[in-house]
Parts: structure tokens; C-alpha cells; sequence
């Protein structure tokens, strides 16, 4: 069974940091590049962050460009998203999901004050 659990998320002030973590079982993780989602509140689903499963190339998405760092441990089978600079336009909750495929599991909430 495929599972991909976010977590790491919390409340932080603007300018804040924090690191997403997303666990990966079921799959042989290295096969698959890695995504991570958001979706703020009334918002479309959007597109972060990409890392290839064959030389760890990274793709952002312009609004996060900068600003947060894609990775990934293929022995741990976890993807991380180091989040700094954060903006109140950053607070959405965040999945992670194998790349072409819809999220699985909950997310986890990011939430960024003014």
C-alpha cells in the first residue's frame, strides 16, 4: 500500500522558518520523482516543488522560488521541504505526492502570521 504522510507543519510569524518532512512506504522510493503540494483555504491546488528520482534535479515554483529547498533521503525514504522566508501567502496545507499522481494522505497545515 502506498503512503505518502506529510508532517511539520505549525504556526510561524512571517519571516519564519520550518521543514516539512514526508515519509514514504509501500514503493521503492528512489524509482519515483517527488512532489510537494498546497492548497490554501478557497484556493486551487498548487504545485511547489519537484525532485527527480535520477539525479535529484529540482524544479520551484516561482512564487517559492528562493525561498524553500527540496530534498530528499533515499535510504530514510523521506522528502523534506526547507520553508524560510515565509510569507502569510505561504499558509495553505502542504502534501507530498509521487510525481504525475494525485496527493495521498492528510497534508499538514502551514500557518503564517503577520
Amino acid at each position: 500500500d502506498v503512503q505518502l504522510q506529510a508532517s511539520g507543519g505549525g504556526l510561524v510569524q512571517a519571516g519564519g522558518s520550518l521543514r516539512l518532512s514526508c515519509a514514504a512506504s509501500g514503493f521503492t522510493f528512489d524509482d519515483y520523482s517527488i512532489a510537494w503540494f498546497r492548497q490554501a483555504p478557497g484556493k486551487e491546488r498548487e504545485g511547489v516543488s519537484c525532485i527527480s528520482s535520477s539525479d535529484g534535479s529540482t524544479i520551484y515554483a516561482d512564487s517559492v522560488k528562493g525561498r524553500f529547498t527540496i530534498s530528499r533521503d533515499n535510504v530514510k525514504n523521506i522528502l523534506y521541504l526547507q520553508m524560510n522566508s515565509l510569507k502569510p501567502d505561504d499558509t495553505a496545507v502542504y502534501f507530498c505526492a509521487r510525481f504525475g499522481e494525485g496527493p495521498r494522505g492528510q497534508g499538514t497545515l502551514v500557518t503564517v502570521s503577520s
